[in-house]
């Protein structure tokens, strides 16, 4: 018999007759040092491939499972080649393991790809995706998820399932906490930071992991913002705001999709065609593989789409959602029974497959399957790692509130010092949610960064005062170690040791907000008020007469109308991460100037929710913010708000050019520190065309600079327009279009800037 061999990196294979063992690579394989494989080559790989590949075995390439723990059966799955992935390993030695029987065991040596949620961190925890975004940084974006994808790969890990990029404009909705804010400009921005950050220059670049941008498309968007609830948009919602962060992202080299759970517009998204093969490949050009959220093809059925789970599996590859993301056993394991019977063509199940095929070629898996166990140690331990982490949780601080300049303390100046509130000493919470692989005894609370940061200069100590605990308990709060819930009669024990505490100290620093838990997935909320007893603990606290400066953890505005007055300084530090209590200390004791801005709106109530600033100008205009009779319907904070220990002018623009078809135009400003410390400023632009063929909102963010300046300083920041900056999705014409006319642009500190120009766009509409 005539045999053929096919060289697959490390892999013999043989085009006709039995198989060739392969060679059995080293665990500590040096890390590869080639140039990463192009897509034309990985397809030509795959192709070959493919053309010896079984029904099932095309089909197990397409399978992803979730595995806690290691045990019998998924060994017989990847050595009979139904699995292709596995997610929430971590370990280097079971990877290693694992990877071994898929390449050393089964007919085509196909190796696995492992993934996993490095959403802001593995083991050193960056701020929460949210903070990330009040950083308006993307480079400082990049650089977190660079060393998060190096810790990932060092693991053993190809692929993590972020960014998150939901644009979110309903505070009740939990998974705010992952996106990147309100805004298309400033979450394309971050989005196709973080796929840099993640991949580096290419997919298979050493170091680095296959970013998969989620959730496409629209999931923010349920109705009252609970989760997973179904979600209905126009086209023009779709286009404008919700598309924009993804294209940036794919055009950024994203080399991978999670589609959504929920409906969208009546149709499953993992089984929607419209908007996996015409929006996602036809409209934005993506060439990677599109993977399910966890169950949600299965729940095809449950959604009354599919009949059955082996309807919803056809339905599924259809679509273009290529692989499916299961719990337990998938609807992808009657693909096979279905091309046999003609329900699916043997065509749609290669092309799904061959997608998965070229991420494992261009990741380098087939030349050096394994993970370097030793190595891994060394990245995860890596101090310069904290320090990145450090610097993102200084960057992304947040000053709201500073009256009378009580920021920053001047240590020694308060003798005894009170950290009090359920998150002032609580190394889990300052976290986040979407961390599991992170090292406790590392995490600096805000008490312990209170307390190593003044010494010997104060005394130190804290309180919970108050105990936080959801009403339905999170499912995901079996993966994190956490505290048991206080016995009867602790509670009032606990508050007033909390009252008595402030009342002997000179200075107060309260830590209020949620707790780990109640942000995230499963964690929508009815009201936006301070969970559990806060609100009592700080009038308790307030009404004593010391001074008292509020800090905030939480990944999502929260009603603070009734404390705000009562409560002369407030900074938000969301969910800061491993070094989180350091960097607050820092920037409470003026180590740091706060320079981060507000990437989402903040209300006053829950009633405001959805609230956001580029609504369109409406009936009566000038009552805009009187919509409500029993508060104001303008925000309580802006969007792209944010104080700092020094003061800044930023000047009136001035435009030079117009856009023309092709041309583009220059918008500059004078920024300058006029105070007396060194800060940071984000210089914002925003643009509103004032007619054309549709309605256009009030104003929409076109540029930011985060701007560091030495007292007295100042610079010049420039922006560029284009036809780009003026394009939008029309419902009419149901195109993109741009209308010529007059425009108004503004820069300035946030959303309510009032230095303005205008300036045109010319020609005729196109």
């Amino acid at each position: 018999m005539t045999r053929t061999l096919l060289m697959v990196g490390a892999c013999a294979i043989v085009l006709s007759g039995a198989t060739i063992a392969a060679p059995v690579a080293k665990a500590s394989a040096p890390v590869a040092t080639t140039a990463p494989m192009t897509q034309d080559d990985a397809e030509r790989r795959a192709d070959a491939l493919l053309a010896q590949m079984t029904i099932e075995e095309k089909a197990g390439q397409i399978s992803q499972q979730f595995m806690f723990a290691a045990n019998a059966n998924f060994e017989r799955q990847i050595r009979d080649g139904s699995i292709g992935s596995l997610l929430f390993v971590t370990d280097p030695a079971t990877i290693n393991r694992l990877q071994r029987i898929a390449v050393e065991e089964t007919r085509l040596k196909i190796p696995l790809l492992f993934g996993y949620d490095v959403v802001h961190g593995l083991k050193t925890i960056f701020p929460v995706p949210i903070g990330m975004a009040a950083s308006f940084d993307p480079a400082e974006a990049e650089k977190a998820q660079s060393v998060a994808a190096n810790e990932a790969r060092a693991s053993g890990l190809h692929w993590t399932f972020a960014p998150m990029l939901d644009i979110s404009r309903d505070a009740r909705w939990g998974r705010m906490v992952e996106s990147p804010g309100e805004d298309p400009y400033l979450g394309a921005r971050m989005g196709e930071a973080q796929v840099r950050g993640f991949q580096g220059p290419a997919i298979g670049t050493p170091g680095h992991v296959i970013a998969g941008p989620k959730h496409f498309l629209g999931y923010a968007a349920a109705y009252g913002g609970r989760d997973y609830d179904s979600v209905f948009l126009s086209d023009a919602e779709i286009h404008n705001v919700y598309l924009p962060p993804f294209r940036a992202a794919i055009e950024a080299g994203a080399g991978n999709v999670m589609s959504a759970y929920m409906d969208l517009n009546d149709i499953p998204a993992s089984g929607n065609g419209w908007l996996l093969n015409h929006l996602l490949r036809d409209e934005l050009g993506f060439k990677g593989w599109v993977v399910s959220d966890a169950n949600a093809v299965k729940s095809q059925e449950i959604q009354d789409f599919a009949a059955d789970k082996a309807d919803a599996a056809v339905r599924a590859v259809a679509a273009g959602n290529d692989m499916e993301m299961s719990l337990g056993q998938g609807a992808f394991t009657t693909l096979a029974a279905s091309v046999r019977e003609g329900r699916l063509s043997e065509e749609a199940l290669t092309i799904a497959a061959k997608r998965v095929l070229v991420a494992k070629f261009r990741m380098g898996l087939f030349d050096n399957p394994y993970v370097d166990e030793a190595r891994a140690q060394q990245v995860l331990n890596d101090p310069a790692h904290r320090d990145a982490a450090q610097e993102a949780a200084e960057r992304s601080l947040v000053l709201l509130k500073n009256d009378g300049a009580l920021l920053p303390l001047t240590a020694g100046q308060h003798h005894k010092v009170a950290v009090i509130g359920p998150l002032a000493d609580s190394p889990n919470d300052i976290l986040g949610s979407w961390a599991f692989k992170f090292d406790l005894n590392e995490t600096v609370s805000l008490y312990s960064g209170i307390k190593s940061r003044l010494g010997r200069q104060a005394e130190v100590d804290t309180a919970p005062g108050v105990e936080l605990q959801r009403r339905y308990p999170s499912p995901f709060a079996p993966l994190r170690p956490g505290q048991k819930p206080w016995e009867d009669g602790r509670a009032a024990q606990e508050f007033e040791r909390a009252v008595a505490l402030a009342r002997s100290s000179d200075l107060v620093i309260l830590a209020l907000g949620e707790s780990q838990e109640m942000s995230g997935e499963r964690a929508a909320r009815s009201d936006l008020t301070l969970p559990g007893d806060q609100m009592r603990l700080a009038q308790a606290i307030t009404a004593l007469g010391k001074p008292v400066v509020l800090v905030l953890q939480n990944g999502r505005p929260l009603d603070i109308t009734a404390l705000e007055p009562q409560t002369p300084a407030i900074l938000e530090a969301w969910y800061p991460g491993t070094r989180g209590g350091t960097a607050v200390a820092r920037a409470l004791f003026g180590d740091v100037n706060p320079g981060g801005k507000l990437p989402v709106t903040w209300p006053r109530s829950v009633g405001q929710v959805p609230i956001y600033y580029s609504h369109n100008t409406s009936q009566a205009p000038r009552d805009q913010g009187e919509r409500y009779w029993d508060q104001p319907s303008t925000p309580l904070y802006p969007f792209g708000y944010g104080l700092s220990y020094t003061t800044f002018d930023i000047a009136a623009p001035t435009v030079q050019g117009q856009i023309a078809p092709g041309g583009r135009l220059t918008v500059s400003t004078t920024v300058s520190n006029t105070g007396a410390r060194a800060g940071d400023e984000v210089v914002q632009l925003y643009i509103h065309q004032r007619s054309g063929r549709a309605s256009r909102p009030v104003r929409e963010l076109k540029g930011f600079e985060r701007v560091s300046l030495r007292a007295g300083e100042s610079r010049t920041v420039s922006f560029t327009l284009n036809e780009d900056s003026v394009r939008y999705w029309n419902a009419g014409t149901r195109s993109y279009v741009i209308d010529p006319g007059v425009f108004d642009v503004w820069v300035g500190s946030n959303s309510a800037a009032q230095a303005k120009a205008e300036f045109t766009v010319s020609g005729p509409a196109r």
